[in-house]
């Protein structure tokens, strides 16, 4: 037997009963796992299977190159963040992300504590902190833009230019990434409620240049109309 904590990032149900987890754990990065019987009318845990909750997964040993099974599941934090209309639907936005921004990925705690990070900052109500994760997953994956003295980002390149190069990087959006890249504390940053819109915009497009094959999470529609 085998034990994992992790972080579910999607699941898709299986036949009557059973289901396949998508999973980012601490011991070895993304996973997938086969969870029998989970949707049989006796199991509570079926409760367990939210966006990015944190679980530890007892896994069964199985033959090499065989999807592994979990025997048992339970959870290891609770947090507010799915009563919360706001946090639900950012929560949501984010594991949509990260399952395909971490599938490649083996071990790596940086992104484990980074993800541990945001939903403290979400269950602290920081209706602003899944712009701030983005830029600083960035950070880890080594494709942040590179400080200079320009005013303008420019998504392409990523470098700071005098000139602006795209529509949504203007001045004051491009400050907001210089401000939250240079902070030691980024999440205590303000970030105006009428500019949240375009900075995550921003930010989307910054992925689509730095991130091989991205795609905008079909959530996001949900999370502009709730924060509009």
């Amino acid at each position: 037997m085998n034990s994992q904590n992790g972080f579910l990032l999607s699941f898709i149900k299986y036949g009557e009963n059973d289901a396949i987890l998508h999973c980012f754990t601490e011991e070895e990065g993304f996973q997938t796992y086969f969870l029998k019987g989970i949707y049989t009318k006796r199991n509570k845990k079926k409760a367990f299977l939210l966006p990015l909750n944190k679980l530890n997964f007892q896994i069964r040993i199985g033959k090499s190159g065989s999807m592994q099974t979990i025997s048992n599941l339970e959870m290891l934090d609770l947090h507010d963040v799915y009563t919360d209309i706001k946090a639900n639907t950012v929560v949501f936005f984010i594991s949509d992300f990260l399952n395909q921004i971490l599938r490649d990925e083996n071990k790596n705690l940086n992104f484990f504590y980074l993800i541990e990070e945001f939903i403290d900052q979400l269950g602290s109500k920081n209706y602003q902190s899944h712009l701030i994760f983005l830029i600083k997953l960035l950070k880890i994956q080594g494709v942040a833009p590179l400080l200079n003295e320009g005013s303008f980002l420019d998504p392409e390149t990523g470098t700071f230019s005098p000139f602006a190069n795209h529509l949504l990087f203007d001045e004051e959006i491009s400050l907001f990434w210089k401000t939250i890249i240079s902070s030691s504390n980024p999440y205590e940053i303000k970030i105006p409620s009428s500019k949240r819109k375009n900075l995550l915009d921003s930010i989307l497009v910054y992925y689509h240049y730095h991130i091989s094959d991205f795609k905008t999470p079909n959530s996001l529609e949900i999370i502009q109309q709730i924060f509009e």
